[in-house]
Formats: structure tokens, C-alpha cells, sequence
């Protein structure tokens, strides 16, 4: 089966620094793969590469099997890759419908956003309490809620989620993977990009550690507990 997703021996860097060695990296279509390490590891950096916001040096980038690297992000979005980034990437002045109506209206068109509107406070009942709230003054669970409404309604082949759960309660993680799990049931395939790995590999088939930039080892999420957590322990240590 021809990956979604693949990186190939990829490369990639900042100015003088380098921040990917290597990195080789499948999604199936329809699955969920951890991306797991400490912080600095290059998490965030593949991310970028596979969504086109960071070019890669070497190596390859393909959807579908078809060569993408260094295309711009917009081609990515147009074969269905969407990238729900770490923060919470929202415009604090406006209001929650504010937020999505604009991104409905750009993807979708003027005659979908009242559509897309219902999906997105069906998937998060919350932010339909607060449509009229700016927001700015959202707590932090909600924020990252409406970041992912903004592109979990336009339904992509492929979520990349950039440690959604960094600062958030454990009752809004817990609703947050939720919202994933059902995503994921309704055949979008998943990149969850974590530094807490618990509910990642609870939701994912496979994992991929990362360590310093390169793939330090990878396998089924189910075998994966234990050897992470001590890879993460040493490299905690170094």
C-alpha cells in the first residue's frame, strides 16, 4: 500500500543549525503514528517539513507517492495534509465565529460556512456556547479547540497535530484526543506530535522516536511504552 505520508533520508535546517539527520517516516492511509521525543528533538521541525512550512535539504517528501518536496504549503493543503500547529493559532481579537467563519469562507466558500459552522460546535459543544466571546479571552483548552475546529471541518486525509497537549488540564486533553478518536473513526489519517506520550499511544498504531534529529527507534505503539520511556529518561540525563 502506497503511503499518505512519507518521508525519505530527509534533512533539514535552520540557517547554520541542523535540525533533522536522516529522517525516514511512513503515515498509511487511514492511520496514526506518534511522533514521540524530548523537547528539541525535531518534533516540531518534521511537522513543518511535512506540511511544506520548512524545506528540506535532502531528501524526499512524498503524498500518495507523489514527489513533493519543497513544493509550497498550499499544494500540501490542496491533496488534503492539514497542520493544527503548536499554540493555539487563532486571532484573539475576533470572536470564536469570527475565527472559523474566515476559514470556512476561504476553503469552502461563502454558501458552506453555515454548514461548516454547525459541524464545528458539534464537534466541540463548548465553542458553541461561546461563539460570541472573543477569542482572546478563551481559556487555554478552548483556544487549542477552536485552533482544531478551524481544520478538523474541512475534513484532511491527514491531521498533523503539534503537541496539542502542552499547558492543557487533563480532563481537556482527555476531551481533546476524544474529539481525535472520532475524527481518526471517520478515515483521516493521524501525525500526533507529542512530548507526553500516554494518550498519543493509546490512540496510534505505530511510533517513532525521535533523538536529537534522527529516528532513534521505531515500531507499534503497543511495544513502544516501555522502550520509550527509557530512551526518554536517558536522553533526559545527557
Amino acid at each position: 500500500m502506497t503511503a499518505l505520508l512519507e518521508l525519505r533520508d530527509v534533512w533539514a535546517e535552520y540557517g547554520p543549525f541542523r535540525a533533522l539527520f536522516g529522517v525516514d517516516l511512513k503515515v498509511p492511509p487511514g492511520g496514526a503514528v506518534a511522533l514521540l521525543g524530548a523537547n528539541g528533538a525535531g518534533k516540531t521541525t518534521v511537522a513543518r517539513v511535512a506540511t511544506g512550512l520548512v524545506q528540506a535539504s535532502a531528501g524526499d517528501v512524498a503524498v500518495d507517492g507523489i514527489e513533493m518536496t519543497n513544493r509550497p504549503t498550499y499544494a500540501y493543503a490542496r491533496a488534503g495534509i492539514a497542520h493544527a500547529p503548536e499554540g493555539r493559532s487563532i486571532f484573539a481579537s475576533f470572536t470564536v465565529e469570527e475565527n472559523l467563519t474566515l476559514t470556512f469562507r476561504s476553503f469552502l466558500g461563502r454558501q458552506k460556512v453555515g454548514e461548516s459552522l454547525e459541524q464545528a460546535f458539534e464537534l466541540f459543544p463548548r465553542l458553541g456556547e461561546r461563539r460570541s466571546q472573543t477569542a482572546g479571552t478563551l481559556s487555554g483548552g478552548e483556544q487549542r479547540m477552536l485552533s482544531l475546529a478551524r481544520v478538523l471541518v474541512l475534513q484532511p486525509r491527514l491531521l498533523i497535530a503539534d503537541e496539542l497537549s502542552l499547558g492543557l488540564a487533563p480532563i481537556v486533553v482527555d476531551e481533546v484526543y476524544s474529539t481525535l478518536e472520532a475524527i481518526r473513526s471517520s478515515g483521516t489519517a493521524l501525525l500526533i506530535v507529542e512530548q507526553h506520550m500516554a494518550h498519543a499511544l493509546e490512540l496510534c498504531d505505530d511510533a517513532v522516536l525521535l533523538e536529537h534529529g534522527k529516528v532513534a527507534w521505531q515500531g507499534s505503539a503497543s511495544d513502544a511504552g516501555d522502550v520509550v520511556t527509557g530512551r526518554l529518561f536517558e536522553s533526559a540525563g545527557d
